[in-house]
């Protein structure tokens, strides 16, 4: 103690200064005038709105992706005390006063920023030298694109924060893994790998490629560790689970968790509800859990119901009649029964109840006590508004000629026998003996006289059927499909006066909540299914783009345009970066094969620590720009120039690494070194000089005349914005 208080306590620690000042200018470069615009930029406005959602709780579906990031947006928003109220109807709207406009955009600029400190350690972990390791940072610094896109409330930037991530913190597990395996700094880094790619993945599913790539890599790791057989089994089957448990269980685990507090926060019915199954949509507050709530479980002969189709493509819609009949001749001179029209149709209508009739019986009221209908029930269905019965008879559906007609049966004293018995099959049964329970059961009607299937066909009615969807019974019905599959939702017991006087003197309630009948991970997986299924506006946009457009930057976009100057944002690259990024890819590639060309003829230009590095630093780089690229050419949406920011982010990397190879192995003597750096001190000049002239477009803060914006397009495909007055 004595000794403690005679000598004082010195800590020593390490700063890399350069470290230090490349955040600082990232964090200037993002945050500099971040309020400004203080306008929509264009996809703010589709953002903005899953944000208003999360502050006042209400449900919705985005199927371009995953929860996590929309959470981290609505984080800022929370964080700057936002109530929601703001109507993001159109891009370049001007923020209202409770619009926390800096709070909102921090969360990705802090990304965008500390993407460039990640990119130096990145290069410095691949063990190249410290000037790559700096050239990738200021290249990451000074790239227009990135900048722009980290300045606004967009996703793009935090999943370039979180793939960057995912690769250091494996690169340094792997590094430690040499020489302090199962150390704290090991677990710690290892753990870190797997909840970066997780949430890179809860941001946008292209977070997915770089998980695969990772996780790629760490399977070629763990494969050679099988093989040293300095390692005891024991030690290699806790490398093994070490890895498992990170790098596959804790992603799945973290995945499932943005989903559970998305839905936790998200309680309130909302306008996306439709798309969704009945079942899911009365564990919602309000909107069809106000309907349902308090409606009787089982259903039973005499209940009057709405049947949904599971479906819900192309939109949700229920089973429906009305008095106007097929026409005698279709279009394509083909005849009809002339029976009432069956559709489905994707409103709430007075038209969509239905009566579970008991076939045996006359009654059209539910009996005391109620008589449940159980799977394999044979029962007919009475249209409630004109009591005519469901009814399929082999007679071509109007669009569907390889189908039957499904009508509602008119007796026109011809012979044409009513066949209007439908069996009831319960897709999700417990047991052989299960009832049909209201929203919960998810059931088929099988047409006992002729074995059809009712189910939605899809295809819009002409204007005779009022555009409504066409229901056909299909015969050739294989398994299980959506299409065919039908739930009550709403349902009431059809009494007589006398039933209902009863059941007042009793005050004995047949009613039972269901509203909250579902749980987690049947929430869970039905809206995943419906997020990777459900198909977005893909109409074509003015900015869109191919992945071919991209590469060569041939196009742009234009973000925002200044009400009344001339000031606007474009999302357009650094023209020398992406050109050098490109050619750097290309030059790896064949350097790659040279090289393992005369290594197959036992020439090895390089030493073998070299080699692996090189083939380390390839893999990750130019995959990590492969898996981030390639995949667009396969995809059937529409695309945008923000789209390719994660690729290039790789090429990025790549680049210094490709100069200080040619600068170490292809530079004989001191005075090619030397011309050849000066040649890149050049090269990065004229990167910084790009930077600068683009500048204006970048952050929007300067008003150019006419004459400077024409200067500026530099291609003919460029959409640069010159106001006419």
């Amino acid at each position: 103690m004595l000794g403690f208080l005679q000598h004082p306590v010195v800590v020593t620690a390490t700063v890399n200064l350069n470290l230090v000042v490349l955040t600082l200018m990232a964090l200037l470069s993002r945050l500099w005038q971040l309020t400004y615009p203080r306008a929509v930029v264009f996809d703010e406005v589709y953002y903005g709105q899953y944000i208003s959602f999360y502050m006042k709780r209400v449900f919705f579906l985005d199927g371009n992706g995953p929860p996590f990031g929309h959470m981290l947006l609505a984080l800022g928003g929370y964080l700057g005390g936002f109530d929601g109220n703001f109507l993001w109807n159109r891009i370049g709207a001007e923020y209202s006063s409770n619009v926390p406009v800096w709070s909102l955009r921090l969360l990705p600029a802090l990304a965008g920023a500390l993407s460039v400190p990640m990119a130096y350690q990145i290069v410095w972990e691949l063990r190249f030298s410290h000037c790559a390791a700096m050239g990738a940072a200021l290249l990451m610094l000074i790239e227009n694109a990135l900048i722009t896109q980290s300045r606004l409330m967009l996703l793009e930037s935090v999943l370039i924060f979180f793939n960057l991530l995912a690769v250091l913190s494996y690169l340094k597990f792997s590094n430690s893994q040499k020489h302090r395996p199962f150390s704290l700094r090991w677990w710690l880094w290892l753990m870190l790998t797997g909840v970066a790619c997780s949430c890179a993945i809860g941001i946008k599913y292209m977070g997915l490629f770089t998980y695969l790539l990772v996780l790629g890599v760490a399977a070629v790791h763990a494969w050679q560790l099988i093989g040293d057989r300095t390692l005891s089994n024991i030690c290699v089957l806790c490398h093994i689970l070490a890895r498992a448990v990170a790098l596959v269980v804790i992603p799945v685990v973290m995945y499932l968790l943005f989903f559970y507090v998305h839905l936790i926060l998200l309680y309130r019915s909302g306008p996306h509800d439709q798309i969704m199954s009945s079942a899911f949509q009365a564990s919602l507050e309000g909107g069809l859990a106000r309907i349902t709530q308090g409606q009787p479980l089982e259903v039973a002969y005499g209940s009057q119901v709405t049947l949904k189709n599971a479906f819900g493509k192309p939109v949700p819609c229920w089973l429906h009649s009305h008095q106007h009949f097929y026409p005698m001749i279709y279009e394509n001179g083909r005849g009809s029964s002339h029976q009432q029209q069956v559709t489905c149709y994707p409103f709430k209508d007075v038209n969509n109840w239905w009566i579970v009739k008991d076939p045996g019986r006359h009654q059209l009221e539910v009996s005391s006590p109620p008589r449940p209908v159980r799977h394999g029930d044979v029962v007919q269905l009475v249209h409630g508004m004109t009591t005519r019965l469901l009814n399929t008879h082999d007679v071509a559906a109007p669009l569907s000629p390889h189908s039957q007609e499904v009508s509602c049966y008119i007796d026109y004293n011809v012979s044409m026998p009513a066949q209007n018995l439908w069996r009831l099959d319960i897709v999700n049964r417990e047991s052989p003996a299960d009832t049909w329970k209201t929203i919960l059961s998810e059931v088929r009607f099988v047409h006992v006289n002729t074995s059809a299937i009712l189910k939605l066909s899809g295809a819009h009615l002409p204007d005779w059927g009022f555009r409504q969807l066409e229901v056909v019974g299909e015969k050739l019905s294989r398994g299980y499909h959506e299409s065919t599959v039908w739930n009550v939702e709403e349902h009431r017991y059809g009494k007589s006066q006398e039933q209902k006087e009863r059941e007042l003197e009793l005050h004995s309630p047949i009613q039972v909540d269901i509203s909250r009948n579902l749980s987690f991970m049947a929430r869970f997986s039905e809206l995943q299914w419906r997020m990777l299924t459900v198909r977005s506006d893909d109409s074509e946009h003015k900015y869109s783009s191919t992945p071919l457009d991209w590469v060569t930057l041939d196009t742009n976009i234009a973000y925002w345009l200044h009400p009344r100057t001339s000031a606007q944002i474009h999302l357009l690259g650094n023209v020398v970066i992406w050109a050098s990024a490109g050619l750097a890819t290309v030059l790896y590639a064949l350097l790659f094969l040279w090289y393992l060309l005369r290594r197959r003829r036992k020439i090895c230009d390089l030493p073998e620590d070299s080699w692996w590095r090189w083939v380390l630093a390839g893999v990750l780089c130019v995959g990590g720009w492969a898996v981030n690229y390639l995949p667009f050419f396969l995809m059937d949406k529409t695309l945008f120039l923000y789209h390719y920011l994660p690729a290039l982010t790789f090429q990025i990397l790549l680049l210094p690494v490709v100069l200080q190879h040619l600068s170490d192995h292809l530079c004989r003597s001191q005075l090619q070194r030397s011309f050849f750096s000066a040649l890149v001190v050049a090269w990065y000049a004229s990167a910084c000089h790009v930077f600068n002239t683009l500048r204006p477009l970048t952050y929007g803060d300067k008003s150019l005349s006419a004459s400077e914006l024409k200067a500026l397009r530099w291609k003919d495909s460029w959409d640069i914005l010159i106001r006419k007055y």
